[in-house]
């Protein structure tokens, strides 16, 4: 059961809540990041753009509970992420939510399926039919059963991010954060990456983050958040 400093008898409605978020790096002058509010329901989708160096990780880190604010309450899924510890808070973000990354952080000498049930893993998670899931989200990401078990390192680049959404998917998280992940990709390989990864999330039932540079990609999203503009809040496109 959960501690009472854990959750509240908030309603339901919010996969993620953010009130008065503040954050400062140490021996820095001012906040670095100040966010007064923000809500997003199952099933949105937000874009959060910026330029290198507007904090955008810096955000992401918070959101996921990698960082914590030095002001500010942040929940998800009812559970106030910033009264956890540290230990607690790595169990939520393994069990709630699950990443893209830029770098992919796929294991090399892991075969693709291995590499999709390890989530699993940090998770602490013994779900029946995980192994079944992992191989249908691949080939619903294109990916044939030929390819489960080679080694990471044998795919191409579209291919591993292909993966990579697998594995942040696996486990149906409430919330996907997407690190600029199409980064390195072409304008039509970034597309179809941007599609398959919405309709998987949109199949999970989850609320998705994508943080980028590219306001091409803006256009996929229904709300979104610019780095200059935080005090704005969260726009609808």
């Amino acid at each position: 059961m959960k501690g009472a400093a854990e959750v509240t008898d908030k309603p339901k409605k919010y996969v993620i809540e953010l009130k008065n978020l503040r954050f400062r790096w140490p021996g820095k002058q001012g906040w670095q990041l100040a966010l007064a509010q923000l809500q997003l329901e199952a099933g949105q989708h937000l874009f959060i753009r910026g330029a290198s160096g507007s904090g955008k990780t810096t955000l992401l880190n918070l959101l996921s509970g990698i960082t914590t604010p030095d002001e500010g309450e942040l929940w998800l899924q009812q559970t106030a992420m910033h009264r956890l510890s540290p230990s607690k808070r790595d169990t939520l973000r393994a069990r709630q939510i699950g990443v893209v990354f830029q770098q992919l952080n796929l294991i090399p000498y892991l075969s693709v399926l291995d590499n999709v049930l390890l989530i699993a893993r940090f998770a602490n998670e013994k779900v029946p039919g995980l192994q079944a899931r992992a191989a249908l989200l691949l080939e619903h990401l294109g990916l044939d059963a030929a390819l489960h078990g080679q080694k990471a390192s044998s795919l191409s680049v579209g291919q591993q991010q292909r993966v990579a959404i697998a594995r942040a998917l696996l486990l149906r998280p409430a919330l996907l954060i997407a690190d600029e992940p199409t980064s390195a990709l072409d304008a039509d390989n970034r597309d179809a990456f941007m599609k398959l990864m919405l309709a998987e999330a949109d199949e999970s039932g989850t609320t998705v983050i994508f943080v980028s540079h590219d306001q091409a990609l803006q256009g996929y999203f229904n709300w979104h958040l610019l780095m200059d503009q935080l005090e704005q809040g969260v726009q609808p496109c």
